[in-house]
């Protein structure tokens, strides 16, 4: 039957969005951090993408073309000045000002950069406002051409927590950040202005940074690497108690840098702390390899009891990772590229090494002290050891496989080389030192520390019956805890605190290049042939019985 007329003219106003609707849900999704045409400013673009500020981040699945991107906001502020169509821009993310100013001004001019305002002119009679940027008399009377007035434009831009404009500086896990995620931007179309004979300044207002912690003036250089990176050329940084000047001699995007302070001075102070240390360690992990080896000779049961065998195993790594150490250190990046990828992927591995006996320390502890029971595995250290030193060698041919292996600047709040070693490359192999080093070390720290919450609380909760036999034992309680400490890795743990302050960092390179001394300690006490009335007997005579029941 056919359908009025009349009705289907009143209908077509309901069907066409049904219609539409369905045509819309058999498109692909619409994937904006692409950056299909970098052209497009209108509002519903620049929403669009302002979300990749968000989205574009390495634990996101959302596809991004992070050098489009960029590209994409540093033409907004040309697109501005040249299409003329507007004054001022407010949106959440970005706030931008555009005004024509006449090249023969006789006084430097003002603008302020508060955070919740578009910036505006700043009139002489005006009080300063802690945030702003001073343009001098002289920068539009230099630019090229006889012109009377130029059109300039003064954006900030909130880029937010994702990878734009972040750039390889700031994926090295350092700590280093933009300062409130704020650039400013300063340009008159797409002239290029460099050099000026009186620098611009730009005033960031902040809080003193922590003392470990320092601010970088920097622009945005596009011409870096293939996405842009950030860089200090022709800019000064003078920082005072309630904010920081920066002083350019150009005009582009600025921002502020908050980096770690780690001045050459530092660095060689906290080298030789760590290679005095681990020169130290290195002979009381050589004094605990050659007393196993003793024991192992003159007393019978050393050949069958893993817990030893463990030790010294995790002696050994440590051993190595200390020697590769001084030897990396003390080469620097002398030789070939790949004599350095050798020396990265040696060190590399041992590290792995060590982090992995200590969790492998963490889990014998385990068994011994919480499990107890079903504690059978046939061919147990064999087990071990493929795991100890097979585990970190897979780890070490996928990293290497990925070229990820190099030279490792570290430079200080002047930009200038304070160290370089061989380790992994500036800003290439950030996800592989992330996977390989941070977050293993996490994941073997963490469950080193659940096993020793375990052992501390089995240790102290003993039955009332045995604790009034051991009363006034606690000391031993306590030292046993501290040696059995050093087999899981606690002094590792102290890198978690370097951030709170220059000194925790001396502290973490002290007693962390010394864990070897604290495994040689515990290691005589526990098997010199006192152990019978040592403070952890009990430790000794349970791995007896659980190397017993590997027979």
């Amino acid at each position: 039957m056919a359908m009025p007329r009349g009705l289907g003219a009143l209908l077509l106003p309901l069907l066409l969005p049904l219609a539409l609707g369905q045509e819309k849900h058999t498109e692909e999704p619409r994937r904006s951090c692409l950056v299909y045409d970098t052209d497009e400013y209108d509002a519903f673009d620049l929403k669009d993408k302002a979300g990749c500020f968000t989205k574009c981040r390495r634990s996101e699945s959302e596809p991004c073309d992070v050098g489009n991107l960029q590209k994409y906001w540093l033409n907004y502020e040309a697109h501005l000045v040249e299409e003329g169509l507007t004054e001022k821009v407010n949106m959440s993310f970005l706030k931008a000002l555009v005004q024509n100013l006449s090249t023969s001004t006789a006084e430097d001019l003002y603008f302020s950069l508060e955070p919740s305002q578009i910036p505006r002119r700043v009139t002489k009679d005006e009080d300063k406002p802690p945030d702003r940027v001073r343009l001098p008399k002289s920068l539009f009377g230099s630019l090229p051409g006889n012109r009377s007035v130029v059109r300039f434009a003064i954006t900030v831009l909130d880029i937010g927590p994702g990878n734009l404009f972040k750039g390889p500086q700031l994926s090295l896990g350092d700590g280093s950040s933009v300062l409130n995620n704020r650039l400013v931007g300063l340009s008159v179309g797409r002239m290029r202005v460099t050099r000026l004979a009186e620098p611009l300044e730009i005033i960031f207002s902040h809080q003193r940074p922590s003392p470990n912690m320092t601010f970088t003036c920097v622009f945005w250089d596009a011409t870096k690497g293939p996405t842009g990176d950030w860089a200090s050329d022709g800019c000064s940084t003078e920082v005072g108690p309630e904010g920081t000047v920066c002083r350019c001699d150009h005009l582009t995007f600025f921002t502020l840098l908050l980096r770690p302070i780690l001045d050459q001075s530092t660095v060689q102070i906290l080298t030789r702390i760590s290679q005095a240390g681990c020169g130290v360690s290195m002979t009381f992990l050589a004094v605990t390899i050659v007393l196993y080896a003793i024991l192992r000779l003159s007393q019978q049961r050393f050949k069958s009891e893993d817990a030893p065998k463990i030790h010294v195993a995790l002696s050994g790594s440590l051993f190595l990772l200390n020697l590769a150490f001084l030897i990396t250190v003390g080469s620097g990046s002398k030789g070939s590229d790949a004599t350095c990828w050798a020396r990265g992927a040696t060190y590399h591995y041992f590290l792995l090494c060590v982090f992995t006996w200590m969790g492998l320390e963490a889990f014998h502890l385990y068994l011994l002290a919480v499990r107890v029971f079903n504690t059978y595995f046939g061919h147990y250290f064999l087990k071990l050891s493929l795991v100890g030193w097979g585990l970190p060698a897979l780890m070490v041919i996928g990293t290497g496989s990925a070229n990820s292996y190099g030279l490792y600047t570290i430079r200080d709040r002047e930009n200038r080389t304070s160290l370089e070693l061989c380790w992994f490359r500036d800003g290439t192999a950030t996800y592989a030192l992330y996977i390989t080093v941070h977050g293993y070390f996490l994941i073997t720290f963490l469950f080193g520390m659940v096993v020793l919450i375990l052992v501390t609380w089995k240790i102290f909760t003993l039955s009332s019956a045995t604790a009034v036999k051991e009363r006034g034992q606690n000391w031993k309680k306590l030292l046993t805890l501290l040696g059995l400490s050093s087999l899981v890795g606690v002094t590792w743990g102290l890198a978690v605190l370097t951030p709170l302050g220059l000194s925790t960092v001396y502290i973490f390179a002290l007693f962390n290049s010394l864990q070897g001394v604290f495994i040689c300690c515990w290691f005589t006490i526990l098997y010199l042939p006192s152990q019978s009335t040592a403070v952890s007997s009990s430790t000794a005579r349970l791995d007896q019985a659980h190397s017993a029941s590997q027979e």
